[in-house]
């Protein structure tokens, strides 16, 4: 692993990997530099892929670790690898595609002091400012057949100003307190793409903690649907759903919800 000094210790680690995307992570990087530098942030850069750095890793303000790895993992092992170099009392998980017109972290470091909360996510808005439906209710095979057929496509939540507590958000953007994220250790590594953040936000919900979308918190996400272009992609989402399905868990939270509106 590459490494630049830390001069103080950071308060949020980001984790942020690429899969040959480093010209994207470049225009995150300084995304960071310019709407950030109120934060203590450490970024950690997992190079899932072998590439060379367009930039220089001390021309930023926060200190860059580099993680190249000799074989490319998914998206669970990469993170939770990530964390193992954090030094952060909070761990964010951050998509290569996401851009920043402002620092959400504020915004989500409020929202986290309540310590009931395991996870808080901003509101996340694609390209043109339209609200992505990022926070949502667990899925169901019934769900998902329905949206399969060009039905219940709405938003599971309205968001408006105050924050929303939905059974899960989506992984592009995920800020845990440390403690919380180590107590569930981290993503479930036996899924390699795709419900690691639903599978995640359940098991955050059975220990008791809560879920938060954050809307005073807000990125933009430049959503490339791999899934929907590409064989391998779609086999690996429909791979993960049915793992999700078929899991106790899946089981676990549907009569945690049962419980809750009978």
């Amino acid at each position: 692993m590459d490494k630049i000094a830390v001069e103080q210790s950071p308060e949020i680690s980001i984790s942020v990997v690429s899969h040959a995307q480093i010209q994207l992570i470049g225009c995150l990087l300084h995304d960071i530099n310019q709407h950030c530098r109120a934060s203590l942030i450490e970024l950690i850069l997992t190079l899932n892929l072998d590439e060379t750095l367009p930039f220089a890793a001390d021309s930023f303000v926060f200190p860059i670790k580099v993680i190249r790895n000799p074989i490319p993992i998914g998206f669970a092992a990469n993170h939770n690898q990530a964390f193992t170099y954090a030094a952060g009392r909070f761990f964010c998980v951050m998509n290569p595609d996401v851009r920043l017109n402002d620092n959400p972290f504020k915004a989500l470091l409020t929202c986290l002091q309540d310590s009931s909360v395991g996870v808080a996510a901003p509101l996340v808005l694609n390209e043109s400012g339209t609200v992505e439906d990022s926070a949502r209710r667990f899925p169901t095979p019934l769900k998902i057949f329905c949206k399969a057929f060009g039905r219940c496509n709405g938003s599971d939540y309205l968001v408006k100003d105050n924050p929303i507590f939905p059974d899960w958000v989506g992984g592009m953007f995920m800020l845990f307190p440390r403690d919380v994220f180590k107590k569930l250790g981290g993503f479930d590594q036996r899924y390699f793409l795709y419900y690691e953040d639903v599978d995640l936000c359940a098991r955050l919900r059975l220990k008791g903690y809560e879920v938060v979308l954050c809307p005073d918190a807000k990125v933009v996400h430049l959503a490339r649907r791999s899934s929907h272009h590409s064989f391998q992609y779609l086999k690996w989402h429909l791979m993960s759903m049915m793992r999700f399905f078929c899991s106790s868990l899946f089981l676990k939270v549907l009569w945690l919800r049962l419980k809750k509106n009978p």
